[in-house]
């Protein structure tokens, strides 16, 4: 049992890791700043393998998905707003400033818990949370590559991410599960994303985006997408077989591996060697 837990923590910080990087790559080095149209590919491909898992019997969904679809609406507009969000903010921000804002998530839910439910805080809660709003603050100061619009998505990320955090709470004990709930994002993510990729620009805007051709950005795409999928698979099993502390313990360890690894001078490097190979095929 042991063994088996600590190869579950070993597959979900390295899905964590790859996802995010992976997301990076795509987002600020080949610069494909279409979230509709990424994000409703990730949702896609992750829905496909969720009903593809469900069909072969590796995971279980509710037989009752539709009649809760309505009430678990919120949850999944929210959903969107997470991702879209994020899709637009880590394509400005650099990888650490934009996890200690989506950090900040944490800060929404521990007040929420205090104020509205009356819950005790322990004092070492409180100072992390005065620790991660002031690490926050301070962020803007000491960015040197401060970007408004970065931050503004960040901020809206993080109110989304507070926000669903705390609606799930709130609707415990619930008959949807972890996979129901997630299959059921994935489906109303798909149809809202597609249907605003139109109003946005995104379906036409991406036919000047100069890598669409690109076999590296097809292949980054795809394994996003898988990525996606096996990053929230893992998280749930994870979820299912240790105490909420270990889990938070090995999600923050992902965090801070992924942090050095997701330096704006790493990508740039990175950036330079694709336009490098993107030139010198012409």
């Amino acid at each position: 049992m042991k063994r088996r837990r600590s190869l579950l923590a070993l597959t979900f910080c390295t899905c964590y890791l790859a996802s995010h990087l992976t997301n990076k790559y795509v987002l600020s080095v080949l610069k494909f700043t279409y979230p509709t149209l990424f994000q409703g590919w990730q949702t896609l491909i992750g829905g496909l393998l969720l009903h593809v898992s469900w069909k072969l019997g590796w995971v279980e969904l509710n037989s009752s998905l539709r009649s809760n679809f309505l009430a678990w609406l919120p949850a999944s507009v929210l959903f969107v707003g997470i991702i879209y969000a994020g899709s637009r903010a880590l394509s400005r921000l650099a990888v650490p400033v934009f996890f200690i804002l989506h950090n900040v998530a944490e800060v929404l839910i521990c007040v929420y818990q205090k104020c509205v439910w009356k819950e005790k805080t322990s004092p070492t809660k409180v100072c992390s949370a005065l620790f991660l709003v002031a690490a926050a603050l301070c962020l803007p100061f000491q960015d040197a590559q401060f970007d408004p619009d970065g931050y503004f998505w960040a901020i809206v990320h993080l109110f989304c991410v507070g926000a669903y955090k705390i609606l799930r709470k709130s609707q415990k004990p619930s008959v949807l599960s972890d996979i129901d709930q997630q299959y059921l994002n994935y489906i109303f993510s798909v149809a809202l994303l597609a249907f605003a990729s139109h109003p946005t620009g995104d379906l036409f805007s991406v036919l000047d985006f100069p890598f669409l051709y690109f076999y590296r950005f097809h292949g980054s795409c795809c394994a996003s997408g898988a990525l996606g999928f096996f990053l929230m698979l893992s998280t749930v099993k994870l979820k299912s077989i240790l105490a909420p502390g270990q889990c938070a313990a090995w999600i923050f360890f992902a965090k801070t591996v992924l942090t050095p690894l997701g330096t704006d001078v790493a990508y740039s490097k990175c950036q330079q060697n694709v336009f490098k190979r993107k030139t010198s095929s012409f």
